[in-house]
């Protein structure tokens, strides 16, 4: 069962790291910008309305699955924050968690009316040559 569990680990680690680079990049090919806003609306509705739902502004799913299969492994004292357990994970550090909380506000803030503005435009231009 162990070996199950640490597949899981890298799955999540490979998946969920993925899902942030999307989140982050997905708005510059014009191919993937419709699918970044979608996603960018998901996880903004889960960190609102799920978090409200489970009384943690924040709330992803994929966090919450990911830390029970690392618990499984016996690790403790994980933080709330993905993007701080993989911040620490990858660098040995210790980052603040009110500036990793913040930065990542901040950056999904900034993607999300890149990708809209981005969409609405590409829209506005698909309309105007029909």
């Amino acid at each position: 069962m162990l070996m199950i569990y640490r597949i899981l680990d890298i799955f999540f680690v490979i998946f969920h790291s993925s899902l942030v680079l999307f989140n982050i990049f997905g708005w510059i090919w014009k191919k993937t910008r419709r699918l970044n806003l979608i996603v960018l609306g998901i996880i903004g509705s889960s960190w609102l309305f799920l978090g409200l739902i489970v009384g943690m502004l924040g709330y992803c799913p994929l966090t919450d699955w990911h830390f029970n299969v690392l618990e499984k492994l016996g690790r403790t004292g994980l933080p709330n924050s993905y993007i701080k357990y993989l911040a620490d994970r990858l660098t040995g550090l210790d980052f603040n968690t009110n500036l990793v909380d913040s930065v990542t506000l901040y950056a999904f803030l900034i993607v999300l009316l890149i990708s809209l503005v981005l969409n609405v435009r590409d829209v506005a231009r698909r309309r105007k040559h029909d």
